[in-house]
């Protein structure tokens, strides 16, 4: 144990020692979670939508009015164009034709149709789109009361756990997951390479030190590294997005250490198959963060995934961490949900440990 802590303090010293290394695991973790936390918006808003009204009557300009009282679409100009036309162009995301016989049909208590175009070179935003087109006709016909038949069923909607819609809540603590499994993994697979770039990894071999207190030591000076990491992006998330605990918090105080130990050992698996540095950055941005940003959950559910790329969701830690921290700060069930993400944390990283000891025990063998 006396040989584990110690080679945890030498990691920890030269770790300090290190102005860049120790930039790499507080200022970029930092950018990393104001970029996504500001930047990323699921929710579409202010798209710009063209209206040619021909009828030009008081009801459809109330209805015009409508369209943009909500705060998802912007007026986009015609320019003495067609609405048509503003559309292939770009510069609107829908056309709204209002025909000349709009108000007299709907007088006269007949259906009038309102050509609408929407682009859909982005399909999600087109769907989007069309649903609030459809939504904002149906409330402007109730409180105009122009509808003929009375609707015979109201759905009264509640919005659960998050009523404020604050995507915040969503993309933050799904950027904490991304930030906590990259960095320390990246800190780790770096100090493993750098013993072997510098030849330092030949004493190791030649002292009694075992490939296991080897890896236990860097583990554990890896994993205060990556608690600091952990407290300080927390601590922003909770001043500048207003993150706050939902329910028992138990769950995540105890998932976060042993997810930060998982991706420290990913880190150190890494490291003990790299040749050098740069093969190590590579390998944790390909394997580590590109699976962690697009197959965890962070952004897409996992149900949209694909088969055979759903199968490789299964043994990324980072979707189950992201379950746990999400439902510490929003749906706040606590044990009874998230018990299973716990147990598959602990057995992913106790597979990535096993790789990384027999790996080294091999190296160590063999030089």
């Amino acid at each position: 144990m006396k040989r584990i802590i110690a080679q945890a303090v030498k990691e920890l010293s030269q770790f300090r020692r290190d102005r860049l290394t120790v930039a790499l695991a507080f200022v970029l973790p930092l950018l990393t979670l104001l970029i996504f936390g500001y930047a990323i918006r699921l929710e579409a808003k202010n798209i710009p939508i063209a209206v040619q009204d021909f009828s030009n009557t008081p009801l459809s300009r109330r209805y015009t009015e409508r369209l943009f009282a909500t705060n998802q679409f912007q007026a986009a100009p015609l320019l003495g164009g067609s609405a048509q036309s503003v559309l292939d162009r770009g510069r609107a995301r829908a056309a709204i034709v209002i025909p000349p016989d709009f108000a007299d049909c709907i007088q006269r208590q007949e259906p009038s149709a309102v050509q609408v175009a929407i682009d859909a070179t982005d399909v999600n935003n087109a769907r989007v789109t069309k649903s609030y087109i459809e939504a904002t006709t149906r409330f402007f016909l109730r409180i105009s009361g122009l509808q003929s038949v009375p609707q015979r069923l109201q759905a009264r909607i509640r919005i659960w756990f998050n009523p404020g819609r604050q995507e915040s809540l969503y993309i933050v603590p799904g950027t904490c997951a991304v930030v906590l499994w990259i960095y320390p993994s990246l800190l780790a697979a770096l100090a493993m390479v750098r013993e072997k770039e510098q030849g330092t990894i030949v004493q190791v071999y030649a002292s009694s030190l075992s490939a296991l207190e080897l890896i236990l030591g860097k583990a554990l000076a890896f994993l205060v590294v990556g608690l600091s990491e952990a407290v300080v992006i927390i601590t922003v998330s909770v001043v500048l997005f207003q993150l706050r605990f939902a329910g028992d918090p138990t769950p995540f105080l105890l998932g976060t250490p042993i997810y930060i130990l998982a991706a420290v050992m990913f880190g150190l698996m890494l490291g003990t198959k790299a040749a050098n540095q740069t093969a190590a950055v590579q390998g944790v941005a390909l394997v580590g963060f590109l699976t962690t940003l697009l197959l965890s959950g962070f952004i897409y559910p996992v149900s949209n995934i694909p088969f055979p790329l759903s199968l490789i969701s299964n043994v990324i830690p980072a979707r189950y961490y992201i379950l746990i921290i999400r439902d510490a700060f929003v749906r706040g069930t606590g044990w009874t949900g998230v018990w299973f993400s716990l147990t598959m944390i602990v057995v992913l990283g106790s597979v990535l440990f096993n790789v990384a000891r027999r790996s080294l025990s091999r190296m160590q063998v063999s030089d």
